[in-house]
């Protein structure tokens, strides 16, 4: 009974180790890392589409751009052999050996989800995507905030001229009533001289 007992557990010992080390050992297993999800950026700004992929064989990476506008598709490489880009990101993507995609001067349209596969030779896929935001640079805040200095700096001129003028006028006055006083003052002088 001791040995009945042990059997289908040795069994399934040994079947679970020989399974493991098939897996290990047998061609194919894609991994693929995306370390940046999402990606802000500003309109003419360049960009990295970074990943990280791992494979046993030889791999194909392809990228594609899905949005509001469409789907279309951007690269596609074999690793070490050759790279297709697209007519429309020709110009401004670069591959990578990676896996990982430069594109430069992003536009509105370039805003959405990127898509990457990794195939492997002998059939495993792997798949990340990465969301891109571009933003516009508003310059009518910048204008605004000049306009406003621009006001600002002239009220502040305007009110230290009124500040001078009426600093003027006051010493001007102060001047025609000390005068005033004076002469007064000489006047009661000399009608107390004649009254004596």
């Amino acid at each position: 009974t001791r040995i009945q007992r042990s059997q289908p557990a040795l069994y399934s010992s040994i079947t679970s180790r020989l399974i493991t080390l098939l897996c290990l050992s047998a061609p194919g297993g894609v991994s693929l890392v995306v370390p940046q999800p999402n990606i802000n950026a500003t309109v003419a700004q360049n960009i990295l589409l970074s990943v990280e992929y791992s494979c046993r064989g030889v791999a194909t990476i392809e990228w594609k751009h899905v949005s509001s506008w469409g789907t279309t598709s951007i690269a596609e490489w074999r690793s070490g052999h050759y790279v297709n880009i697209s007519t429309v990101y020709k110009d401004r993507v670069t591959a990578f050996e990676n896996g990982s995609i430069q594109l430069r001067n992003v536009g509105m349209r370039d805003a959405g989800y990127y898509f990457v596969t990794v195939m492997e030779e002998h059939g495993t896929n792997a798949y990340g995507t990465i969301l891109v935001n571009v933003y516009e640079i508003i310059y009518e805040d910048l204008h605004f905030v000049a306009v406003l200095f621009a006001f600002l700096a002239a009220v502040s001129a305007i009110l230290i001229c009124f500040m001078w003028l009426c600093n003027k006028s006051l010493h001007l006055f102060q001047k025609k009533t000390t005068h005033k006083l004076t002469a007064s003052t000489t006047e009661e002088i000399e009608l107390e001289t004649i009254e004596c």
